[in-house]
Formats: C-alpha cells, sequence, structure tokens
C-alpha cells in the first residue's frame, strides 16, 4: 500500500504556483482533495445589479476573501453552481 503523500504547500500567487509547478515533482505530492476547476474563457456580456443587505454583501465577501477570490467571482459560482444541469 503505497505511504500518503506531502500535503500540498498554501501557495498565495499565480506566479508562486507556477514556481511551484515547475520545480516540484507532483507525484509526492498527496493530490486527493483536488477538485475539478473551470476557467472563465467565455466572454461576460451582460451585467446583473443587485441591491443587498450589507451584513449580507459583507457575509459574500469574506466567504470570498477565505477562498482567495474576488466577491462577484463568488457570486458568479454560485450561481452557476444552483443553475448548472445536474451530473
Amino acid at each position: 500500500m503505497k505511504a500518503p503523500g506531502k500535503p500540498m504547500p498554501s501557495l498565495r500567487s499565480d506566479a508562486e504556483a507556477e514556481r511551484f509547478v515547475e520545480t516540484a515533482d507532483l507525484s509526492k505530492y498527496d493530490l486527493s482533495g483536488f477538485k475539478p476547476m473551470r476557467f472563465e474563457i467565455e466572454p461576460k456580456a451582460a451585467a446583473l445589479n443587485m441591491r443587498l443587505p450589507a451584513a449580507l454583501l459583507d457575509a459574500v465577501k469574506a466567504k470570498a476573501k477565505a477562498r482567495g477570490i474576488p466577491y462577484t467571482r463568488y457570486v458568479r459560482m454560485l450561481l452557476e453552481a444552483d443553475v448548472a444541469p445536474p451530473r
């Protein structure tokens, strides 16, 4: 039985991630917690303007910050996840 790999380091920027991937042997790391990721390639042609209670917007911004992404992208991810067809 194969021993579990090393945990992935915390990478704080795209440049830091690129340097890590260029030099690391990824076969030595535990990638079991990774999930597929979608890249935003489709152009954004429509806009949405919403009024929210300040507490709700603050909570959304806090969740987005914890994930390390802009809050508008986080809101878009929530919307996409809710309306995506079931797999």
